[in-house]
C-alpha cells in the first residue's frame, strides 16, 4: 500500500448510476467516450494536493475498467490512473499546510450536491455544510472531513503590502451548474459526480488539469475592489473557534456531537448508525453473507473507541489473512498507516491477543448476540503491559507557524526518540527552517490535532513529543496520524491587544455603573479576569467594548461573560478581530456587510451565510448579534469603506445612527452606504433604485456587482424635535423608537430619514405594529404584512375615527409662515418620494407654485390626507396627496393626543409642539446605476456574458496545489 493514495478495488462490470459515481456516455461505447468521477480530458482529477499514488484493492474479476477506490469511493478507468493526482479521503488531512475548521450548520437536507469526503450524492440523507465556504459532508462523514477552510486571517507582522500574495483556494467539486475553465473555455462541472475546481476567493472553475496554468495570485475577481484581504484580518492566538468570532451559532443538537452520539451506534462503511440490536433486515443480510461465506467485523480504533462504543463494521471473508484484515480495518477508519507499523487484537478474548493465525477472522472469540470485535493498535506500545515494544524512535513532523518571509520551507520531518524534549525539537526545528540564529527561547512548539475539526495546545519545554504520540495512539491511532507539530514564537506576532465587545447591559448607565457590573462578573485582582482597558461604551445600547493583554485571560474572560446574565438578560459577547488598514490596496473600499437576519422571512439568513463564502465572512456581521456597533469597531481604522445594509428601512436607520454615533472615532466618518431590500416597505431603497424587495431569486454576486458599480448621492436628515406642553409633563408619552433621545425637560428628539406623519396614516401605522409586536411570527412575509395592512383600513372605515378634523387639532407653520389646512385627516411630511410601500403621495409633476422635489435639496414637502379611502386611492395609485407646502423649517402645534410616527415607529404623541429642522448629520448614499459597466468573466453561469481575463498559461509544474 503506497503512503497517501487511493485503496482501488478490483474491476467490476459497472452501469449508470453504481453507488460510487455515475458514468456519462455521450453517444459512443461507454468505454470509449465516458466520464467517470475525475478521468478523461473534460473531467479530469483535481489537482489541490501533492501526487499520490492508490492503494490497490484485491482484484476479484470483472470486464469493464472501473476500479472504484475502497475508502473515498474515487472512480476512474485503468487508463487515467496516470492522470489522478487528488488524494484519498486517507491522507488529505495530512496535507493541509495550514488548517482551518470548518464552520458547520444545523444538519440539514442538501440536494444535487456530492460529499467531499465519500463522494456521494447527498440527497434524501442528513448532511452539514460549512457556514465560510462550498465543503458538504454527509453528517456520518464528519469525522474524516478535510479541515481546509478558507483561511480568512492571514496577517504576518513582517510583511508590507508588496510582498503579500493571495493564493487560489481550490475546492472539488460541487460547481455551479454551466461553470466553464477559466484557461480553456469549456465546460468543467456535472451533476453526477465531484468534478472541477472551483477558487473559494476569486471564483475561478477550472479542470483539475487546468489549475497549474492558472497564474498563482489570486486578484479575488469581481470582488476586488470590495474584498477585505486575509492579509489585513489579524486573529489573536486564540481557543476562541472561527464561528463564536463571526457570530455563527452552533445550533447542532446534543444528540448529534460529542460521546452522546456513540452509545450503542455501529459505524460501517455502508451507512452510519445500526444498532447492536440486529434489525430483521440486518439479519437478512446475515444470512446472505454466510452464503458468501463472509464475515461482518466490529473495528475498535484504539481505548478511547471502546469506551464510547464507537466502532466500524468491516465486512471480510473468513479466508482473509491478517494483512487483508488489516487493511480492511485501516480503510474503515480511512488510515493510510502501513501495514507493518499497526496491528489488530481479539478484543473478546481475556487477553487480548494479538491476531498472528493465518486465517485469524475464523478464530476470533464471540460472545454470544454479538458480532466478534477487533482492536486497531499501533505497534509502538503493547496492549497487555502497555510499555514500548522497543520502539523508541520515530520521526515528527514540525510547520512553521507564520513565522514570516525568512522560512522558505513547508515543513521538516525531525528524527526523534524517547528522550528528545520539546526544547530539542525546537533547536533542531530552528536549523532546519534556516533560523540558526535564533533564541528558542523566543519560541514554543505547538501540539496541534486535525481530527474532528483543529484544537492546539502549547506544550511544556520538558515534554517529550514521541512518548506523547505513543501515548496517543493508545487511544486511536487515528488521532495519532492526525497529530503535528507547529514551531511559532512565544509572543503573538499579531500582538497582544485583544478586544471583547460586550452587550445586553442596561442602557445610559455611567462608566463606573459599566464598570461595576463585569467587575463583579469577572472578579479582580489575581483570582479575577480584569480588562486592560475599558471603552469605548455606547450608553444608548448598554455596549462597550473591554481589551486585554493577556491572550489567556481574554479567553477566560470571553467564556465566563457569555455564560453570565444581568437582570435576567444572556450578556453578547463577541472576540472581534483586527484589521490592518496598512495592508488594504489602494482603491479597495472593503464591503462592510450588515445583515438583519429576521427580516424578510428566511432570506437574511440566506443572504447571510452567500455572502460570508463570496467575501472575507469577517467583513460580514449579523445585526442580531451586537447591531452594527461590532462591525464598525472592527472598520474603525478603515481610511475608505461601504457599507451594504441588507434589512428594511428601520435597519438602514439603525445603521446610520450607529455611524452618527462612532463616526468621530473612525477614520471613514461618512462611508457610503447601499441596501439589499427585506423589509416590508423599502421606501428608501426604491428611491435609490435598489428594488421593492429581495426575493431570493437574484444572485447574491449581482448584488454585490451593483454595490461595485453604484454611485454616491447624499441624503438629506432631518431632526424631529416633540416638546410636551408643561401641564402634561407628569404624563410620559410612551415611543416605540430607540432612535430618539429625552432631555430633562421632556424634549424628545429624533432623526427623520424617510418621512414623518401625522393622523390617520400614523394611527395605522400604530395598529399595525402593535400586532406584530403581540405574534411576531405570524408577520414573516410581505404579502401577509400587507394583507393585514389592508384588513386595518378597512375596520378603520367603520370604526370610530380618533383623526376626524385633524386640522382643527393642529396648527403648520412652514419656514416661519403660518399654513392654513383644508379639512384633513392626515399630514405626511415627506424627505423622500416613497412612501406606504412605494407609492408617491406628492403625485407627478405639474406646474404649480412647488419645485420639484428630491431627497437632496434640503427642502421637504408637506401633504395631506383626507381619510382612509384618500389613503388607499394614493397607494394604489388612482390619486394624489393634497400638496400642502415646500420647506425646511416646520413647526406644528398639536392641541391634543394624537398617533405620529418617524420612519415607520409610530406612538401616541402628547399634545405639545413639534419642530422638524435640517440636521447637521451627514448621510452618503449609494444609488444603483441603471446600466452595468462591469464586464463579467467567462467562468460561473453567473458571471457570464463577458470576455474572459487573459491568462498567461504557465507550465505544469512538478508540484500542485494544496488543499
Amino acid at each position: 500500500m503506497g503512503v497517501g493514495g487511493h485503496a482501488w478495488r478490483g474491476r467490476d462490470s459497472w452501469r449508470q448510476g453504481n453507488g460510487y459515481g455515475t458514468i456519462l456516455t455521450t453517444g459512443g461505447s461507454r468505454n470509449t467516450h465516458s466520464i467517470t468521477t475525475r478521468a478523461n480530458t473534460s473531467h479530469v482529477p483535481p489537482r489541490h494536493c501533492l501526487p499520490r499514488g492508490h492503494h490497490n484493492g484485491v482484484p476479484d474479476g470483472g470486464a469493464a475498467d472501473l476500479p472504484p477506490a475502497a475508502v473515498c469511493n474515487f472512480v476512474c478507468h485503468d487508463k487515467c490512473l496516470k492522470t489522478v493526482v487528488s488524494p484519498c479521503s486517507s491522507v488529505a488531512p495530512t496535507l493541509v499546510k495550514t488548517p482551518v475548521a470548518h464552520c458547520w450548520s444545523e444538519p440539514i437536507h442538501v440536494r444535487r450536491r456530492h460529499c467531499n469526503v465519500c463522494r456521494k450524492k447527498l440527497d434524501d440523507t442528513l448532511a452539514l455544510k460549512c457556514e465560510v465556504c462550498e465543503y458538504f459532508v454527509h453528517l456520518d462523514c464528519e469525522d474524516f472531513v478535510v479541515p481546509n477552510c478558507k483561511d480568512c486571517a492571514i496577517f504576518i507582522l513582517d510583511k508590507t503590502l508588496p510582498q503579500v500574495v493571495q493564493q487560489h483556494h481550490w475546492r472539488e467539486g460541487n460547481l455551479p451548474a454551466n461553470s466553464k475553465c477559466v484557461v480553456d473555455k469549456k465546460t468543467c462541472w456535472t451533476a453526477e459526480c465531484l468534478a472541477g475546481l472551483r477558487c473559494e476567493w476569486c471564483g475561478y472553475t477550472v479542470h483539475a488539469s487546468c489549475a497549474s496554468k492558472v497564474p498563482q495570485a489570486c486578484t479575488f475577481g469581481l470582488l476586488e475592489p470590495i474584498m477585505l484581504p486575509p492579509s489585513a484580518v489579524s486573529i489573536p492566538r486564540t481557543e476562541v473557534p472561527m464561528e463564536a468570532i463571526i457570530g455563527v451559532q452552533n445550533r447542532r443538537k446534543d444528540t448529534l456531537s460529542g460521546d452522546s452520539r456513540s452509545i450503542s451506534e455501529e459505524f460501517t462503511s455502508e451507512g452510519y448508525k445500526m444498532r447492536e440490536c440486529e434489525e430483521p433486515a440486518m439479519r437478512e443480510r446475515s444470512r446472505d453473507r454466510d452464503e458468501k461465506d463472509e464475515e461482518v467485523v466490529k473495528v475498535f480504533d484504539g481505548n478511547s473507541s471502546l469506551q464510547r462504543r464507537m466502532f466500524r463494521l468491516v465486512t471480510v471473508s473468513r479466508a482473509a489473512s491478517v494483512a487483508e484484515f488489516l487493511t480492511a480495518a485501516l480503510r474503515a477508519f480511512h488510515l493510510p498507516q502501513e501495514v507493518t507499523s499497526t496491528f489488530l487484537t481479539d478484543a473478546y478474548s481475556a487477553e487480548e491477543t494479538e491476531l498472528t493465525d493465518p486465517l485469524p477472522v475464523s478464530k476470533l472469540t464471540r460472545r454470544e448476540g454479538k458480532r466478534p470485535a477487533v482492536f486497531l493498535r499501533y505497534s509502538g506500545a503493547c496492549v497487555v503491559c502497555r510499555r514500548e515494544k522497543g520502539n523508541d524512535e520515530g520521526h515528527i513532523r514540525v510547520y512553521p507557524s507564520r513565522l514570516g518571509g525568512t522560512v522558505g520551507v513547508e515543513h521538516t520531518v525531525l528524527p526523534v526518540t524517547s528522550l528528545t524534549c520539546v526544547t530539542d525539537v525546537i533547536s533542531l526545528a530552528l536549523k532546519k527552517f534556516d533560523l540558526p540564529d535564533a533564541n528558542p527561547e523566543d519560541y514554543h512548539l505547538v501540539e496541534v490535532m486535525l481530527d474532528k475539526g483543529v484544537s492546539e495546545r502549547v506544550m511544556e519545554h520538558g515534554e517529550k513529543p514521541w512518548e506523547l504520540l505513543k501515548v496517543v495512539a493508545r487511544d486511536s491511532v487515528r488521532q495519532m496520524e492526525m497529530m503535528r507539530f507547529y514551531l511559532q514564537l512565544a509572543k503573538d506576532p499579531h500582538g497582544s491587544s485583544i478586544a471583547l465587545f460586550v452587550g445586553n447591559l442596561p442602557p445610559n448607565l455611567s462608566q463606573r455603573q459599566y464598570d461595576n457590573i463585569l467587575t463583579d462578573i469577572l472578579g479582580n485582582g489575581e483570582a479575577g479576569y480584569k480588562y486592560s482597558s475599558f471603552g469605548p461604551i455606547y450608553y444608548e445600547y448598554g455596549s462597550m467594548v473591554i481589551t486585554y493583554d493577556d491572550p489567556d485571560l481574554a479567553v477566560r474572560a470571553f467564556y465566563t461573560l457569555r455564560e453570565s446574565c444581568y437582570d435576567d438578560k444572556n450578556l453578547l459577547v463577541m472576540l472581534l478581530p483586527n484589521v490592518q488598514p496598512q495592508l488594504i490596496p489602494e482603491g479597495v473600499q472593503p464591503l462592510l456587510v450588515f445583515v438583519n437576519v429576521k427580516s424578510g422571512g428566511c432570506q437574511g439568513l440566506e443572504l447571510i451565510h452567500s455572502f460570508r463564502k463570496l467575501l472575507n465572512p469577517y467583513q460580514v456581521f449579523d445585526l442580531d448579534n451586537g447591531g452594527p456597533l461590532p462591525g464598525l469597531y472592527v472598520f474603525r481604522k478603515v481610511k475608505s469603506y461601504k457599507i451594504l445594509v441588507c434589512g428594511g428601512d428601520g435597519t438602514i436607520g439603525w445603521v446610520l445612527q450607529c455611524l452618527d454615533n462612532v463616526g468621530q472615532d473612525s477614520e471613514c466618518q461618512h462611508p457610503a452606504c447601499a441596501i439589499v431590500p427585506l423589509g416590508t416597505g423599502n421606501d428608501l431603497a426604491r428611491v435609490l433604485r435598489w428594488g421593492p424587495g429581495y426575493n431570493g431569486g437574484e444572485d447574491p454576486i449581482n448584488l454585490l456587482k451593483d454595490v461595485i458599480e453604484a454611485e454616491d448621492i447624499r441624503l438629506d436628515r432631518w431632526t424631529v424635535v416633540f416638546h410636551v406642553d408643561e401641564k402634561v409633563e407628569d404624563k410620559p408619552t410612551q415611543t416605540n423608537s430607540t432612535a430618539g433621545s429625552t432631555s430633562e425637560d421632556n424634549t424628545q428628539i429624533f432623526v427623520m430619514n424617510n418621512y414623518f406623519g401625522i393622523g390617520i396614516e400614523a394611527e395605522l401605522c400604530l395598529d399595525f405594529h402593535n400586532a406584530r409586536e403581540e405574534n411576531p411570527n405570524k408577520f414573516n412575509s410581505r404579502l401577509h404584512n400587507k394583507s393585514v395592512y389592508v384588513k386595518m383600513g378597512l375596520r378603520k372605515m367603520v370604526s370610530r375615527k380618533l383623526c376626524k378634523d385633524l386640522h382643527k387639532e393642529i396648527r403648520l407653520e412652514v419656514d416661519g409662515k403660518p399654513v392654513e389646512l383644508p379639512p384633513l385627516e392626515g399630514v405626511i411630511i415627506l424627505n423622500i418620494l416613497s412612501w406606504g410601500s412605494g407609492a408617491n403621495p406628492w403625485g407627478p409633476e405639474k406646474d404649480d407654485q412647488f419645485n420639484k422635489p428630491n431627497h437632496w435639496d434640503g427642502h421637504l414637502e408637506v401633504v395631506g390626507v383626507t381619510g382612509i379611502v384618500h389613503l388607499g386611492q394614493i397607494q394604489s395609485g388612482l390619486r394624489s396627496a393634497i400638496r400642502i407646502a415646500q420647506g425646511g423649517h416646520i413647526r406644528i402645534k398639536l392641541n391634543s393626543e394624537l398617533p405620529v410616527q418617524v420612519d415607520g415607529e409610530p406612538w401616541n404623541q402628547a399634545p405639545g409642539e413639534v419642530v422638524v429642522l435640517k440636521s447637521a448629520l451627514k448621510a452618503t448614499m449609494l444609488k444603483k446605476t441603471s446600466k452595468s459597466k462591469l464586464k463579467r468573466r467567462n467562468t460561473e453561469p453567473s458571471m457570464a456574458g463577458g470576455e474572459v481575463p487573459r491568462l498567461e498559461v504557465r507550465p505544469d509544474p512538478a508540484s500542485s496545489h494544496p488543499l
